[in-house]
């Protein structure tokens, strides 16, 4: 049978353009059709039908190519292998069909934005609190998505989350546990340390490193703390970076949002007609909290202190953002295919000096940021996908940001990095479960935080100073002997361990770990599974189980 040769080229065919996928479509279509053509007419060559050699014509045209080694057949000949020549032109269909589509959720690669806002409380948005600022693009973002309202970030402080959202790592892991190095005399020195603090970022697959090698281009802008754009991965961008003047955490990015959003929309229309990656992590409701007077006057009307008048304005002029860039994506017809994901930096409160310790002088409450209270680290997260994802609304599962970077993975199509064990990516990949809502396979998820300042550059752990973990409605919180650094805060809770029941006091008012000793023990094991204390336990560990133990007798 004349077929039979042929049989041993679709493999073939199928791997060359498998191994192409990362090039314009053109270029592999050009190496199939010479590849096609060759294998054809060989193949033939050998079979009994052919009265005379073919010939084809490599260095020409690849489809004059083809029609020159068929022209060569008889008759006869061209009745019986039309037909399978036919099939071949199926079978190169199947192959860039496969090619544009593999390792995606579908054929078409969706674009992805990720909006970070920054030191934003969990309930200040109108869908989680009615007396909430007013935030009705976020609100209609959480009705056309999915909503987890029990969204978590490991860290409760700006670069810790930042690192953890391009890199899906923990700060132990990625090593940016606090914002700055230790404060230091010597200039050089600690622009030296900020310079080496930076550096932790160039070994580790980014996001936007990963994406494009599914053929996404990327762009920067907002807070952005390791140095130019370029050394997260990112394709475009408008942060200089350190050592450039005021390049500690965005310098030009940070006017994205409080004054402009221009370069987002100039990048949308440069790309809406190929996969992007936009980062949008303005300053906002970050202080300087500088709002329109008329939202000042707005939050004032209601009987509210200054300094919180002037937040909630903040907020509602980040929800206004929101609304741009969603009709920027609907005016350029690509919004239904964009996947928007949405989440908060760490929380933040005002500050309330009837609860602050002695000496505390921060701009903000006690258990908000930079603290493992749900004040700091509670945020609610948002994804929608409007072809894609039914929406719905979930307060009972728990996710955490961790979760960022492998979910935007498995719906680019984009496959894991293979790292050592160290720094394997430990977050769930929801692609499934947004699709689907079926059960996550997670009891726990887990958090740590650090002082400000960053002690020991290389060795996170060293400045870190609480560990933490929710399971269920229970939330265990471990006091670890980390070096605060030198921009501590004041002491603001114990070194016993605090166990909150959060169903019935999301407040954590109420410590309960001397009423339940062996949840106590049963989380503390967890915690050491997943991160233990370099002393070999935290502080209070031992001594509260004793006191424990004597208690409940």
């Amino acid at each position: 049978m004349p077929f039979v040769p042929f049989v041993p080229f679709v493999p073939f065919v199928r791997e060359i353009c498998f191994s192409q996928r990362h090039k314009e479509k053109g270029q592999f279509i050009s190496i199939l059709q010479y590849i096609l053509s060759r294998s054809f007419c060989q193949s033939f060559q050998r079979s009994s039908v052919f009265t005379r050699p073919t010939r084809t014509v490599p260095n020409q045209d690849s489809t004059r190519g083809i029609m020159v080694g068929v022209s060569h057949c008889g008759g006869a000949t061209m009745r019986l292998i039309l037909p399978l020549f036919v099939l071949f032109l199926f079978i190169a269909v199947d192959v860039v069909g496969a090619v544009d589509g593999v390792d995606g959720v579908g054929a078409e690669k969706p674009n992805i934005v990720l909006i970070i806002s920054d030191d934003h409380h969990w309930s200040d948005y109108t869908f989680i609190r009615p007396d909430a600022p007013s935030t009705p693009h976020l609100d209609r973002l959480a009705s056309e998505g999915v909503t987890f309202t029990r969204g978590y970030v490991p860290t409760a402080l700006c670069r810790a989350s930042l690192m953890t959202f391009i890199t899906g790592l923990y700060a132990h892991q990625h090593k940016n546990g606090g914002n700055d190095p230790n404060q230091t005399p010597d200039a050089e020195e600690y622009a030296r340390k900020r310079a080496q603090l930076i550096s932790h970022i160039d070994p580790l697959p980014t996001l936007p490193k990963m994406l494009r090698e599914v053929g996404y281009t990327s762009l920067q802008t907002g807070k952005w703390w390791e140095g130019n754009f370029a050394r997260g991965g990112f394709d475009e961008g408008m942060t200089r970076g350190f050592p450039q003047p005021g390049g500690r955490h965005g310098d030009d990015g940070l006017a994205i949002g409080r004054s402009t959003m221009q370069p987002i929309f100039d990048f949308i229309d440069t790309n809406k007609d190929r996969p992007f990656f936009i980062w949008y992590a303005p300053l906002l409701p970050h202080d300087p909290h500088d709002p329109p007077q008329e939202l000042i006057d707005k939050y004032l009307a209601k009987g509210h202190p200054l300094a919180q008048a002037r937040y909630e304005g903040m907020v509602e002029m980040f929800d206004h953002t929101i609304g741009q860039l969603i009709d920027k994506l609907k005016q350029s017809g690509v919004y239904d295919n964009t996947v928007i994901l949405y989440v908060t930096d760490n929380g933040w409160m005002p500050p309330n000096t009837a609860t602050a310790p002695p000496g505390w002088r921060k701009p903000f409450a006690i258990r908000s940021k930079s603290s493992p209270y749900e004040g700091g680290v509670r945020t609610p997260i948002i994804v929608s996908w409007a072809k894609e994802f039914q929406p719905r609304r979930d307060d009972t599962t728990l996710i955490s940001g961790i979760d960022i970077v492998p979910t935007i993975l498995g719906i680019a199509g984009a496959k894991r990095p293979e790292m050592p064990k160290e720094l394997a990516l430990p977050g769930l990949d929801l692609t499934d479960f947004l699709k689907t809502g079926t059960a996550l396979n997670r009891e726990t998820i887990f958090g740590e935080n650090f002082g400000h300042d960053i002690p020991d550059i290389n060795d996170p752990i060293q400045g870190r100073l609480h560990r933490w973990c929710i399971e269920g409605k229970w939330k265990l919180l471990l006091s670890d002997p980390g070096n605060p650094g030198t921009n501590p805060d004041p002491k603001y809770d114990t070194d016993q361990p605090q166990l909150f029941d959060l169903s019935m006091d999301p407040a954590e008012e109420t410590n309960l770990a001397t009423e339940y000793p062996d949840i106590v023990e049963r989380l503390t094991e967890k915690l050491d599974r997943w991160s233990p204390c370099p002393t070999g336990g935290s502080l209070g560990t031992t001594v509260s189980h004793s006191l424990l133990n004597s208690e409940k007798e």
